[in-house]
């Protein structure tokens, strides 16, 4: 009977212990962000349902705008997001950021991946590398859907990052008289260029990675990556212009590509006062990555439908049961930094 209350009294001591290795988060509110474009939530649920098995307390994100959230995790009123663009976002940082927030890991490196892509089909019957192809009288007219006598290319709307770019190439490639760029809303224009794609008309689109139109359209089976005639950088690109091409890309017309995009890696960023006082979310910043794919497929659910937060947290738990053992891995060494 005595060794039976000596082993219990042992274990009355040792389940704390054991708790508080499981949870060594246990206390500590987190404040994370997002982006505004869904294509990132769901890296955001993934973490913060990390952080929350790991003993945090996590609040709902706060979603700002890029410049917002590098300037709010720089004071410290954030402490991270999932969705840091780099090279891209190297801009919007407020001076002196890099004293104060950090980067860690890559959420999924080269996987900020911008471009144009041509339906396979026509790249094949009529030769086309570059956005120059697109001058040639036949090339124009396979792809001019209102009779314009210009390529129709479904494009970004106005205010968005990548318009600035696309109207950029439009300049310096000289493309006014040949390509008519759509400029409406992107989900409904590329509603439309998928629709007609499927009904064996010719698709020409600009896109980026994570992105459900590129787990509709597969690279190098339905869809290529196009060329940029030459690299000609805007002035905001030009710190990222040995990234602007860019090798093994699949289902690229060349390999190397010229993207004419700054191709970027995925990054969480965190304040550095955060992570210093909390090394299990540190090591589980460092260690968290995802495929491509997974994230396009995941993005395609959502824009079919799927796009409740109740529908991210159901596709999170099935994304975390299919990698259990990877899950369960990240979440010990998580555990072992915090000893």
């Amino acid at each position: 009977m005595k060794r039976i209350l000596f082993v219990l009294l042992m274990l009355s001591f040792a389940l704390p212990a054991l708790a508080d290795y499981d949870k060594p988060g246990k206390g500590v509110k987190v404040k994370p962000a997002r982006a505004t474009w869904n294509t990132g939530y769901f890296q955001e649920a993934l973490v913060s349902t990390g952080l929350k098995e790991l003993g945090y307390k996590v609040k709902d994100p706060k979603e700002l705008q890029n410049p917002l959230f590098y300037q709010s995790v720089t004071l410290g009123d954030v402490d991270y997001w999932t969705n840091g663009w780099f090279p891209n976002h190297d801009g919007q940082l407020p001076k002196g950021a890099y004293d104060k927030i950090e980067k860690v890991g890559y959420v999924i490196k080269a996987g900020g991946l911008q471009g144009y892509m041509v339906s396979k089909k026509e790249v094949d019957k009529y030769n086309i590398k570059s956005l120059d192809d697109f001058k040639r009288p036949e090339v124009k007219k396979a792809f001019d859907s209102n009779g314009d006598g210009k390529a129709d290319q479904t494009a970004c709307p106005p205010g968005w990052g990548c318009e600035g770019v696309i109207t950029h190439h439009f300049d310096v490639y000289d493309l006014d008289d040949h390509i008519n760029p759509i400029k409406a809303g992107y989900s409904a224009s590329m509603a439309d260029t998928l629709a007609r794609y499927n009904s064996g008309e010719p698709a020409f689109f600009y896109t980026w990675a994570p992105n459900w139109t590129i787990f509709k359209l597969k690279p190098g089976k339905d869809v290529m990556w196009i060329n940029v005639p030459k690299i000609m950088p805007k002035e905001s690109q030009k710190a990222g212009e040995d990234r602007m091409t860019v090798s093994g890309i699949e289902g690229a017309v060349t390999d190397p590509l010229k993207a004419g995009f700054v191709v970027s890696d995925i990054q969480i960023v965190a304040n550095k006062e955060f992570l210093n006082a909390n090394p299990a979310a540190k090591k589980f910043f460092e260690v968290f990555t995802l495929p491509l794919g997974d994230v396009n497929e995941q993005n395609t659910r959502m824009e079919d439908g799927e796009k409740s937060s109740r529908d991210i947290d159901r596709h999170v738990q099935e994304w975390i049961k299919k990698n259990q053992a990877t899950w369960d891995g990240w979440l010990e060494v998580a555990r072992q930094a915090a000893k």
